[in-house]
């Protein structure tokens, strides 16, 4: 209590995550930056940026173009599901238009990892659940910290370790500006 004797308001506690960021249709290393310049202004500090990256399609569309696809160390008090719907609002306005799942797409936001959280929820899993199956991903999450690792303790570099060598991933240029 202050010495007013009111309650201090409570503050958010801040939590470091990962994103992960792609992109296949139009300019696609201008709009991965686009998505990092848009960040703050929706709550998500990016703290670093790893470089970019050409990578292979992957899911259920093979037949696209390729992606630019980076990572983003980030802070931010927002909740796992006000981050998801900032993260969703950004794609929309950032050109993102609704399609085939894991089709072409101007930018894609993914919630990699946030803190220490763990979710199972209908809109959202925490850790993503591709995150130890990606090269794409694992590759410039590695890049940032090579510590990383999931709340369960699975190292992300021992994942990439296993994976096979048929998902391309070829250096593309310098780390986005943040």
């Amino acid at each position: 209590r202050s010495r007013s004797g009111a309650r201090p308001k409570s503050r958010r506690s801040l939590r470091t995550g990962l994103l992960g960021l792609g992109s296949n249709v139009g300019d696609r290393r201008l709009h991965l930056q686009q998505a990092v310049d848009a960040l703050p202004a929706v709550g998500v500090q990016v703290l670093a940026a790893s470089s970019v990256y050409d990578t292979d399609p992957v899911g259920e569309v093979l037949a696209q173009p390729s992606f630019l696809n980076a990572c983003l160390h980030v802070e931010t008090a927002l909740e796992p599901l006000e981050l998801l719907d900032a993260a969703k609002r950004l794609e929309r306005e950032l050109g993102r238009k609704d399609g085939v799942r894991h089709g072409p797409r101007a930018i894609d936001i993914d919630i990699l990892l946030l803190g220490s959280l763990e979710l199972r929820h209908q809109r959202m899993l925490l850790p993503h659940e591709q995150l130890l199956s990606r090269r794409f991903v694992l590759i410039p999450a590695l890049e940032l910290d090579f510590a990383l690792a999931t709340p369960g303790g699975d190292r992300l570099a021992d994942a990439l370790a296993v994976l096979p060598f048929d998902e391309g991933v070829r250096w593309s240029g310098p780390p986005l500006h943040c």
